[in-house]
């Protein structure tokens, strides 16, 4: 089996801000930013995988922070973990002011990202060579995320979901049932 280095399909990303980039409150737009990161998720996997490589999901993207058209996005992108055929690639977006160079940090998400041969098929990807304290982190963090989102999926099926175990914490909330 083949391994390989974080470093060696680390990708950063840096793209001025225009005008055209923002929404009506003059914001870089968030789907614009969703679509840059999406662009150097599949940069970094398919340099990891030497395929191309497809977004199978996101996870969590948080808005922290305002970005204003002037300013320089740096994306970072690299791969946090490994599976068989599918990699999590982390990604950090920052924004920078170019007059002050304050810098501020945007968001952070992850993408699960799968390789596929010429066919279209998935495909086995290399692992990683973790070579840090921070590298086992990572891809300690990204089992544990896994394992959530199964114990998420697994409680909240149709087929085995019991209506009255939730009712009275939905009631605390801004709804009104009508059953």
């Amino acid at each position: 089996m083949k391994f390989k280095h974080i470093k060696d399909s680390q990708i950063t990303m840096t793209q001025l801000m225009l005008p055209s980039h923002s929404n009506f409150r003059g914001n870089i737009h968030g789907g614009f930013i969703l679509n840059l990161m999406d662009q150097i998720a599949f940069a970094c996997a398919s340099k990891h995988s030497e395929h191309y490589s497809v977004t199978a999901s996101v996870n969590k993207v948080d808005f922290l922070n305002a970005i204003a058209v002037g300013e320089l996005v740096t994306l970072k992108a690299s791969i946090n973990y490994t599976g068989r055929t599918s990699m999590v690639v982390g990604l950090r977006v920052e924004s920078e002011d170019i007059h002050t160079g304050v810098i501020k940090h945007c968001n952070s998400s992850y993408f699960t990202m799968v390789a596929k041969d010429k066919a279209h098929n998935s495909i086995e990807v290399p692992g990683l060579i973790l070579d840090s304290p921070d590298s086992i982190r990572r891809f300690a963090r990204s089992i544990k995320r896994q394992k959530q989102a199964r114990k998420r999926s697994e409680n909240f099926n149709s087929v085995d979901f019991k209506i009255e175990e939730y009712l009275d914490e939905v009631r605390e909330h801004n709804v009104k049932i009508e059953l």
